[in-house]
């Protein structure tokens, strides 16, 4: 992790019918919350958990749960938070087994 609070803002370009609209909620509710955004690179093929890991990031912020399907949040929720602006949703990550040293 990072020594500055971080989240990895993610916004599914073939749901989001307004970029610019959710880009600008994303950044709000970052502030809000207090997180430095990171933004993904434009049309990776990396898987998006993937990219998540490896941008060492505390929370992952998305427009809606419409965002992400059922499999890519699970996933997502094994490396970190999931916040969604709208409804204001918070997916927390899943709890690492007992006796796990991470």
């Amino acid at each position: 992790m990072r020594f500055e609070p971080t989240a990895f803002a993610w916004i599914n370009p073939e749901t989001s019918l307004a970029p610019e609209w959710d880009r600008a909620q994303i950044q709000r509710l970052a502030r809000h919350l207090g997180y430095q955004l990171i933004w993904p690179r434009v049309e990776s093929v990396v898987p998006l958990v993937d990219q998540i890991r490896t941008a060492e990031v505390d929370i992952v912020i998305t427009p809606a749960p419409n965002h992400l399907t059922a499999i890519t949040l699970n996933a997502i929720m094994s490396v970190v938070n999931v916040e969604t602006v709208c409804p204001r949703l918070t997916f927390a990550r899943w709890p690492l087994p007992s006796g796990h040293i991470g």
